[in-house]
């Protein structure tokens, strides 16, 4: 997520290339929900159910929601109200979502005061409870599972770090930071979406517009590797998702309501547009030939349409 600020900033150079015989191809994009945005429904962060549902938290509603693949919405838990929250985005936010395979649900929660976290919801829904606390002045962003070695990494795009959280809860600790993963002068919003992947952490930065890999390193402590810069150019990235074809990465582009393809050699080239349904996209998902596009709406003041686009992926053999 980015702030409104952000909207503003300089474009950076695409670093584009041209198609390859290897490109996933994209295809069939289709808008299947439509959420509230006077509600506060701006969809930010998505994880699924093995039914290929979609759970994902809605920001300014402080909701999480399930939401099947023909779009039924179904709200699964608010997290509580903060008197006098305050954010660089205004009140308190849900933001990253990640699922562990028994279906309890984590959530990052950044209110400017204690309540700013990680909280857990059950399987099922109910109440959250919150199992870490933050600095008040973080903002804990994307958030991944590392479920065999049960640690949740969390991408603080204020303090332009990424904590990691004991599964089970307890103190949070900075397990990676530097220049690579900070925000800027002009765009204060840094380490933004992350994911874990194939023995690393990835994180993308969004003043910087560049898509970060940070190997974990052998041993019980799992020490942060030196930053690697795989992708830059990436104007407005926030969140983003692996198509499981080795390290090619679909991202989304905030700002200019784009869906990125991300080569391995850092490469890129535009595979959705506004035009197919894109407004202001904040995460991506990938199931099997699924793909699935979060958009926020949040720059959008004519016309926002906050929802959820699913797509058709073909992973093309070289």
């Amino acid at each position: 997520m980015e702030a409104v600020a952000a909207a503003t900033a300089a474009l950076a150079v695409v670093a584009a290339g041209p198609a390859t015989a290897g490109d996933p191809t994209v295809s069939d994009p289709r808008v299947v929900a439509h959420f509230d945005f006077a509600a506060g429904q701006n969809a930010e962060n998505i994880a699924l159910e093995p039914d290929g549902s979609a759970d994902i938290t809605f920001v300014f509603a402080r909701q999480v929601a399930r939401v099947t693949k023909e779009g039924v919405t179904t709200i699964l838990a608010t997290l509580p109200e903060v008197p006098d929250a305050q954010t660089p985005v205004g009140g308190a936010v849900v933001l990253g979502i990640a699922r562990a395979h028994d279906g309890t649900l984590y959530v990052a929660y950044a209110t400017g005061t204690a309540e700013t976290g990680i909280w857990r919801i059950g399987p099922g829904g109910g109440a959250p409870e919150q199992i870490a606390q933050l600095p008040a002045d973080s903002f804990p962003n994307g958030l991944a599972l590392d479920e065999k070695c049960a640690t949740l990494y969390s991408a603080d795009s204020a303090r332009g770090v990424v904590w990691s959280v004991p599964l089970d809860g307890g103190d949070p600790t900075v397990w990676a930071s530097g220049a690579a993963l900070e925000p800027t002068a002009e765009i204060p919003f840094g380490a933004n979406g992350i994911k874990v992947h194939e023995g690393a952490v990835w994180v993308s930065n969004s003043a910087r517009a560049t898509l970060l890999r940070i190997p974990v390193g052998p041993g019980p402590d799992r020490a942060a590797g030196p930053v690697e810069t795989r992708s830059t150019g990436l104007t407005g990235i926030d969140d983003f998702a692996f198509t499981g074809h080795g390290d090619t990465v679909l991202a989304a582009l905030n700002q200019v309501d784009k869906l990125e393809l991300v080569r391995p050699d850092g490469t890129h080239k535009t595979v959705l547009t506004g035009a197919d349904g894109l407004d202001n996209p904040t995460s991506v998902a990938v199931r099997a030939k699924t793909v699935y596009v979060n958009s926020a709406a949040f720059f959008n003041a004519q016309d926002p349409d906050p929802n959820l686009l699913l797509a058709r992926i073909t992973k093309n053999k070289r």
